[in-house]
């Protein structure tokens, strides 16, 4: 239980200090009323720490998407209740499990108590708030409804950290019999394949091209490990390079688009982002201009950034903004640009966008549960390939052997 400082006025006038454990600084300050005090100031007294703990912490610290979901509907929900912004977050301050995170909310009650809003709080954590969930808080405030854009921008986070799970579950599978399927082959260069290569050159069988190929890869990576290793890592580190480079990285993403299945989750999950995010936006009263920078912000791959720039120029002068998602059919799904198009003529576009979200996030939905069924006979073929290419190479030479006896 946390403690506080607090100064008090007796009924005499003597002033005194004293301290007190309590669930917050409301529960000390009705206490002291109702003995009769009058309260000069109330402080958290706060826990020393180690500074390089305490430094570690804050550099390794990182407030997770999920914290932030609860964040947001908790929030709402007890302002919905009738609590004031300042108490509900004081509660949500102690219920935080995350040091980052509690951190960060005692920071916005400072703010608050200063005077500040809730929106211009947390425009002083970019790496915690993001600029969407900012943009989305100042307009409730705004507009009186701020336990509703709360609700919104908490809903907005929940549906695309689903989103990102689901693609990320999806390529567990994949990614493990690869892993696997990888490591019994190193194992066997290292340890089976010398075996075998030594029996047959004291036969001193003539050896098919296959068989000679893996018997040096074998010697190679069984004498000379430490040359393969520093290949190895020299080699993901150069990628790593390239990728970091502006053109490196472009060109890892328009390749995306042309990989099977992974090709359609780009498409479809960067629709239902743009739109969910869109239609939050809109709905919460931001202005499109606005929304579409926030929306840019929001969208990772460059090709999707450059498409949301486009459509701030084009509606900057008057232009409609489903002219600019038909016009880059390759990166948006048609259907995109046609909803929107009906959403600007029926003034029902926040509506229309949220419907396009809906049905993109269903259909990679439908994707990466089916995506372990499509490529399961993919990982069998290459296994089996794998296994057969190994198997007629070192075979091959001992059915020589057999007839040459």
């Amino acid at each position: 239980m946390p403690k506080f400082k607090y100064k008090i006025k007796e009924a005499e006038g003597a002033e005194t200090e004293g301290e007190v454990e309590a669930l917050d600084r409301f529960a000390v300050a009705a206490d002291l009323r109702n003995s009769g005090k009058t309260i000069i100031s109330i402080k958290e007294v706060k826990e020393r720490s180690i500074p390089v703990i305490a430094f570690l912490n804050g550099l390794l610290g990182r407030v997770k998407d999920h914290d932030l979901i609860v964040f947001s509907h908790n929030l709402s929900a007890m302002m919905k209740a009738g609590l004031s912004l300042s108490r509900a977050l004081g509660i949500l301050e102690r219920q935080a499990k995350n040091k980052k995170l509690k951190a960060t909310i005692h920071s916005l009650v400072e703010e608050i108590n200063r005077g500040s809003t809730l929106s211009g709080g947390m425009a002083k954590f970019p790496r915690i708030f993001s600029p969407l969930f900012v943009s989305m808080t100042r307009a409730g405030e705004e507009s009186g409804g701020l336990s509703e854009a709360l609700l919104v921008v908490g809903n907005q986070l929940e549906k695309s950290y689903l989103l990102k799970k689901k693609i990320k579950g999806a390529l567990i599978y994949p990614s493990v019999v690869l892993t696997a399927l990888i490591s019994v082959g190193v194992l066997m260069f290292i340890f089976v394949v010398p075996t075998l290569a030594a029996t047959f050159k004291d036969l001193k069988v003539e050896l098919p091209l296959s068989t000679r190929i893996i018997m040096l890869l074998s010697d190679t990576m069984s004498q000379h490990y430490l040359l393969v290793l520093g290949f190895f890592v020299a080699l993901v580190f150069i990628i790593n390079i390239i990728l970091r480079t502006k053109g490196g990285h472009r060109a890892f993403e328009h390749g995306l688009f042309y990989v099977p299945i992974v090709g359609t989750i780009v498409r479809e999950s960067n629709s239902a982002r743009t739109a969910r995010t869109l239609a939050s936006l809109l709905s919460s009263g931001v202005d499109m201009l606005q929304a579409i920078a926030i929306t840019k912000d929001v969208l990772q791959n460059s090709f999707y950034k450059d498409v949301m720039s486009t459509a701030s120029e084009r509606v900057q002068k008057g232009s409609s903004l489903s002219s600019v998602f038909v016009e880059n059919e390759k990166i948006y799904p048609l259907l995109v640009g046609q909803m929107i198009e009906v959403g600007e003529e029926t003034g029902q576009l926040s509506a229309m966008l949220q419907n396009i979200a809906i049905f993109f996030e269903e259909e990679v939905d439908s994707v990466t549960k089916n995506i372990s069924t499509i490529i399961e006979p993919l990982l069998m073929i290459v296994i089996g390939i794998s296994v057969g290419f190994f198997a007629v190479s070192m075979i091959t030479p001992m059915y020589t052997v057999m007839n040459g006896i």
